[in-house]
């Protein structure tokens, strides 16, 4: 399957681009903020590639699959259609795109992620693209989604405005990503029980432990819905709404394009 419009060639496909850059010792033991860097994320996220489809199991306790049914439901995909998956990781959110009939480009910055990918899902054409400068020409996907992956990005903003700029005017977007809860005693326990102490604990089983107390800061330090929502509005983006799943531990939001 080509890559529609393809405007930066020499970063490539799994098959051929460069390895990014290794994981710095420090990025994942200082305190997680909203201005990490892209060759940092990226190569924790190389770390982890080997288990992480696994890990997000266990620690969602199977949620995950079901919110990756909701982002195909709420992109309300017609068959061949182009649909870019943005930090798609390993594939695991591309799949059910494909099985819907989409042209599905899966796309992310962590080459360990897509190698990874590429051995368990052959048959998806995974393309290496930083979230804020995509590779792809304007207007060339008819939808575009990302799955916890936005709150890793170090300009969410630049991200949601690439997407913008890579959908055609009517397209839609679907963000699936952790949220806050909307019930208060819910909220306390997953704020200051699950995240700090629980989701690490399991996490000591990856290839990466540390990475998992990253991540669970990076969740407490996102946006909540409305703030999302805003941003998306700032970043272009149309008739956005939201929806809560889980009680609001993820929150999926929708917008089109103009």
């Amino acid at each position: 399957m080509p890559v529609p419009g393809c405007r930066a060639p020499g970063r490539g496909r799994a098959s051929g681009a460069r390895t990014a850059a290794a994981c710095h010792n420090g990025v994942v033991a200082r305190r997680a903020d909203l201005d990490r860097h892209r060759d940092e994320v990226a190569g924790m996220f190389d770390e982890t590639a080997p288990r992480y489809d696994l890990m997000n199991d266990v620690m969602s306790l199977g949620r995950d699959r079901s919110w990756r049914r909701e982002v195909v439901r709420a992109l309300a995909i017609r068959p061949g259609e182009r649909v870019l998956d943005l930090a798609a990781g390993t594939g695991a959110s591309s799949a059910p795109l494909a099985a819907a009939g989409a042209a599905v480009y899966p796309t992310d910055l962590s080459m360990g992620m897509l190698r990874a990918g590429k051995r368990r899902r052959p048959e998806l054409a995974f393309v290496r693209g930083d979230a804020t400068r995509l590779p792809y020409r304007d207007g060339v996907f008819d939808a575009a989604t990302i799955s916890f992956g936005l709150r890793n990005v170090e300009d969410a903003l630049g991200a949601l405005r690439e997407l913008r700029r890579v959908t055609r005017p009517g397209g839609r977007l679907v963000i699936c990503e952790f949220s806050r809860p909307t019930r208060p005693p819910f909220r306390w326990a997953y704020q200051r029980v699950y995240l700090p102490h629980v989701m690490p604990r399991m996490g000591r089983a990856s290839a990466n432990p540390m990475s998992y107390d990253y991540l669970a800061e990076t969740i407490l330090a996102w946006h909540d819905q409305p703030h999302l929502a805003a941003l998306m509005e700032r970043a272009g983006w149309d008739r956005v709404e939201w929806r809560d799943l889980t009680g609001g531990i993820v929150a999926l939001h929708r917008g089109r394009a103009s």
